[in-house]
């Protein structure tokens, strides 16, 4: 940024006379900024930039959702300068809490704040006197008794249950980073973080507490996805803010330090990896290197064919078995789909609300028999049941039972078994229905690295039985994949061999 915001006469008038600068400074965070941080604006503020510095400035308790490319500033806008307009500006904060993924990152934006206030001498004198503490909570703070204000820094493996500074409990929250790629990779982290939010941070504050998070797009299910989904479903309130450098249009938002292609692309060189400038500069949410099913593959349907229609060939239902009920067994899942059409006309309609339960093997006959009885009555239905060391005896009591359960023998390993679901899925021969689905399918794009994988594993199970009984009719070719075989490498499913 490059500080030509303000007009020079004026800036000396407020070099020289303090009750200028502060009665501006007070009421603009915009010339808070361009004046006290004048050092950190190297290039032609960018209008991103100036909307962040709006924001900031104008709700004194709306909450404010930024994600912006790296180096945009955003850190420096609103971790290392507003905290200190808020105590020193119109907004009179009293106690400002930062949090940060690390206690390491939480104490660097610590010393950021801190040599502002030392080797700023205008801002020091503006502001100070200040002193360092520590308090109970282990986080590191800085006091301004002058204006009966404290700004504290915490991490996410703190509680800071009950924080107070004299009576004030905090009044502005700023979460920077709070996850990163690793904790936001499984379902289990992502919940993790996004309950510390909810159940820890936010009681914390009173009902006029401000919360900004400033963060990146690391998931579908990220923190700052979620909320971003709140805000649009009217269940959180705030401004969500999107900048990547490259517009959708790959129009540039920051001119100013990159002023034309070749300043971009000089950019891009200093960054590790593409999925890292995917990630970090155009903020696509890229999925790891190892991503079997792909989110934009999925193919929905809002209504389901009826059982009546002429096309319809039965219920089929896909078995993944759990070895017994204890808290660290799998869950025993069912996955359960309507057939439609033979040949090139084939259709598999994922139904709504698969099973998941940690049963005995009691229970689990009875589950069985529940749901070939209650929704697979016809003779067409079909129930596969993987068939592995103790799985085995589930069909075979079945089978004593009257119940027809197919015993399937699983070829490959998981992720092998799923990769041969993956053209299916792609082309929308698999259909999945638009609500209801929603724990298989965040099993089948986070395969690998979520937690739980019964459901994909009762799916890729019905998916592959299901398709190799057509290719014995002859309707569809599979081909056989071996591990670190790639997704194109398998047998399109417009390959069909029709053999009537």
């Amino acid at each position: 940024m490059k500080n030509n915001n303000i007009d020079k006469s004026l800036l000396n008038k407020m070099m020289k006379d303090r009750l200028v600068r502060t009665t501006i400074t007070k009421d603009s965070f915009f010339y808070f900024f361009h004046f006290y941080y004048a050092h950190y604006v190297k290039y032609e503020t960018a209008d991103f930039q100036k909307e962040i510095i709006h924001l900031l400035e104008k709700g004194n308790n709306e909450n404010l959702y930024v994600v912006a490319f790296r180096g945009s500033g955003k850190s420096t806008m609103a971790t290392t300068a507003y905290p200190i307009w808020a105590i020193l500006g119109k907004q009179q904060k009293k106690f400002c809490v930062i949090f940060c993924h690390t206690r390491a990152q939480a104490k660097q934006h610590m010393m950021n704040i801190k040599q502002e206030l030392e080797n700023n001498d205008l801002l020091k004198k503006d502001l100070g006197p200040f002193q360092e503490e520590s308090d109970e909570w282990g986080s590191y703070s800085l006091v301004f008794k002058k204006h009966g204000a404290r700004i504290s820094v915490a991490s996410t493996e703190q509680s800071i249950r009950g924080i107070r500074h004299n009576e004030h409990r905090p009044d502005l929250i700023i979460c920077d980073d709070v996850e990163d790629v690793q904790s936001a990779k499984t379902r289990e982290g992502r919940n993790k973080t996004y309950n510390w939010l909810r159940g820890e941070v936010i009681p914390t504050g009173d009902r006029n507490t401000r919360l900004i998070l400033i963060g990146n797009l690391l998931h579908e299910d990220s923190l700052l996805m979620r909320i971003k989904e709140e805000i649009k479903d009217g269940k959180a309130k705030g401004t969500f803010k999107q900048y990547p450098l490259l517009d959708e249009n790959d129009i540039c938002l920051w001119s100013g330090k990159y002023p034309n292609k070749e300043a971009i692309e000089e950019e891009k060189l200093k960054v590790a990896s593409e999925v890292s400038w995917q990630r970090e500069y155009l903020l696509r949410i890229i999925p790891s290197d190892d991503q079997v099913i792909y989110p934009e593959w999925l193919k929905f349907y809002d209504e389901l064919p009826p059982a009546t229609h002429k096309a319809y060939r039965g219920t089929y239902a896909g078995v993944d078995l759990a070895i017994s009920a204890s808290d660290s067994a799998d869950f025993t899942a069912v996955v359960m789909a309507r057939i439609y059409g033979r040949r090139d006309k084939l259709r598999i309609y994922i139904l709504p609300n698969p099973i998941t339960k940690k049963l005995n093997f009691p229970a689990q006959v009875e589950l069985m028999k529940n749901i070939k009885i209650t929704q697979m009555p016809k003779s067409t239905d079909k129930l596969f049941v993987e068939s592995v060391a103790y799985q085995e005896a589930l069909p075979q009591m079945l089978q004593m039972q009257g119940i027809q359960a197919e015993a399937i023998k699983p070829k490959g390993d998981k992720r092998t078994r799923l990769a041969l679901t993956s053209t299916s899925i792609k082309s929308g021969i698999i259909k999945f229905p638009r609500q209801g689905c929603e724990d298989l399918i965040r099993e089948l794009v986070g395969f690998g690295v979520e937690k739980h994988d019964d459901l994909a594993d009762a799916f890729s199970l019905l998916v592959n039985a299901t398709l190799e009984k057509h290719s014995n009719e002859g309707t569809i070719l599979i081909a056989w994949i071996g591990p670190g075989t790639s997704n194109d490498d398998i047998i399109r499913h417009s390959d069909y061999v029709d053999v009537d």
